[in-house]
């Protein structure tokens, strides 16, 4: 008897919620922002700053597992790429019976960082959580994009 192959989840709606998820706490922030349109090729939002006529593309990728291993990305053309950690739980549960589930975590990373740590000889796109060395300071940095937008255009 063959085993069968585990469906994979369809996690449309979730990586949709992170986008939102990703508006809202900008909205907070006071960072105003506005999601595209949908499949708009490399970015989802684009955050900015009225006063001086700067903006900034950002690129949202979602993982739905806790014990998440890294994302895929394939186009650098956004100035940031914001991760966000769903946190919805283990694939099967641990053997103290916890379920994995937490709160989401963003990671906000400039588009530098995410080129610097990329598999250049990697087609798939795939950015291992090995390779995102010292990953955890750019947790919550929403200050990156506003510092970015208050920059001058020179």
């Amino acid at each position: 008897m063959t085993p069968t192959k585990q469906k994979r989840k369809n996690t449309k709606l979730e990586s949709e919620g992170a986008e939102f998820l990703v508006l809202g706490n900008l909205l907070l922030k006071g960072i105003p922002s506005y999601k595209t349109y949908t499949n708009m090729p490399g970015y989802d939002l684009v955050a900015t700053n009225p006063e001086n006529h700067k903006s900034v593309t950002i690129q949202v990728k979602s993982r739905f597992q806790t014990n998440w291993d890294g994302f895929i990305i394939k186009n650098y053309e956004s100035d940031f790429v914001v991760l966000v950690a769903l946190n919805r739980g283990y694939p099967k549960r641990k053997s103290n019976n916890e379920s994995g589930i937490k709160d989401p975590e963003f990671y906000v990373f400039p588009i530098e960082y995410v080129k610097g740590i990329r598999d250049k000889d990697n087609n798939w796109g795939k950015i291992t959580k090995s390779r995102m060395i010292d990953f955890e300071q750019y947790k919550d940095k929403w200050d990156l994009i506003s510092e970015r937008l208050l920059k001058s255009n020179t």
